[in-house]
């Protein structure tokens, strides 16, 4: 916006030429933002792209949100339960069962949740790439390399499991609780007892009450297994495929070429990740009735015994068609925070 600002000639506070010579209140109202604008960008520039930065993570990230869920509500119930023989199959259950809103069982939490986690893990990325050139070149500005985008993506990924585990916790107990029937229904399971957790809130109290605060980390391990070496994925198959679609003389590829990059980086990255999600996803359930795991190991051993190695890739399909287009969203967001923070402070 600012590039198309500058190519009309504008001037903060004055307007074009036409904008000048008119006098309704659309052309008002215009020339007092850019004053506004100005102001703030003079008084406090970092204050502002931190704004910035803030609203497109926040925006970014409940988009992907939005996007996503209830492919990822389909995807855990297929995890953790053996019933479903296909996605299909899970889909038309849940219609059957919940209507819509079943797909959006715990929402409000990730929503609420998913600004601080966005900027976290892509503010840790970016400060331990930062460090780690300024260490090994001597300058936090020379081009990284593959090893360091990798140990910075691990990074990032390990330090989001403090604040994702209780809210993974929540979400997937809210998603695979059965849900008590209409009262019109006349079928026997109209007489189940109602929902143990009413909310997120409520989840994650009940939970910290039964299983004390080691309750709210269940299944942190193959959390943190799970995300350290899919964000090392992510950032640096995010960094080599934008590498491959840069023109000659340019530092970065259109923003075809960002979409396409951001896309592709979140199926790779789900395309590991996704044994040790269904792993997570069994144990942090398992509290929700008769305890049936021990721990990690016994998880696995007893999931790839009871339904072979491919129980492992349950949901894999899910999770690379939901990464797609919401690490999209995500990069470009990104690499417009990116942008505008570098147009801000220079």
């Amino acid at each position: 916006m600012l590039a198309t600002i500058k190519g009309r000639g504008v001037q903060p506070g004055l307007g074009t030429s036409e904008e000048r010579q008119g006098s309704s209140p659309i052309n008002k109202l215009f020339m007092l933002a850019l004053k506004y604008l100005q102001h703030w960008a003079s008084s406090d520039l970092v204050s502002l792209s931190a704004q910035v930065c803030k609203n497109f993570c926040f925006f970014s990230g409940v988009c992907g949100v939005a996007v996503g869920y209830p492919l990822d509500t389909v995807k855990v119930r297929i995890q953790t339960e053996k019933k479903y023989s296909s996605i299909w199959h899970c889909v038309r259950d849940l219609y059957k069962a919940e209507k819509l809103s079943g797909f959006y069982r715990g929402l409000s939490l990730p929503v609420c949740t998913v600004s601080l986690v966005s900027s976290v893990s892509f503010g840790t990325y970016r400060h331990c790439l930062s460090h780690i050139c300024k260490l090994k070149y001597g300058n936090a500005d020379m081009k990284p390399s593959k090893m360091d985008i990798t140990l910075s993506g691990c990074a990032s990924g390990i330090v989001r499991v403090t604040l994702t585990s209780p809210t993974e916790v929540a979400k997937i107990r809210l998603q695979t609780q059965k849900q008590r029937p209409s009262i019109s229904s006349s079928s026997p399971s109209s007489l189940l007892p109602p929902p143990k957790y009413q909310g997120p809130l409520h989840c994650l109290k009940t939970v910290a009450k039964e299983e004390g605060l080691g309750g709210l980390y269940k299944g942190s391990l193959p959390l943190m297994f799970r995300d350290c070496h899919s964000f090392g994925t992510y950032f640096l198959s995010y960094s080599i495929i934008c590498e491959w679609l840069t023109p000659a003389g340019q530092s970065q590829p259109d923003i075809l070429g960002v979409l396409f990059s951001g896309g592709c980086a979140g199926v790779l990255a789900w395309a590991v990740a996704t044994p040790m999600d269904v792993i997570k996803s069994r144990l942090q359930v398992d509290g929700l009735g008769q305890q049936k795991y021990r721990g990690f190991i016994h998880c696995i051993t007893r999931s790839v015994k009871e339904e072979g190695v491919r129980v492992l890739f349950k949901g894999l399909v899910l999770n690379c068609c939901r990464a797609f287009p919401v690490n999209m969203v995500v990069f470009v967001s990104y690499e417009a925070v990116l942008k505008l923070t570098r147009s801000f402070t220079t």
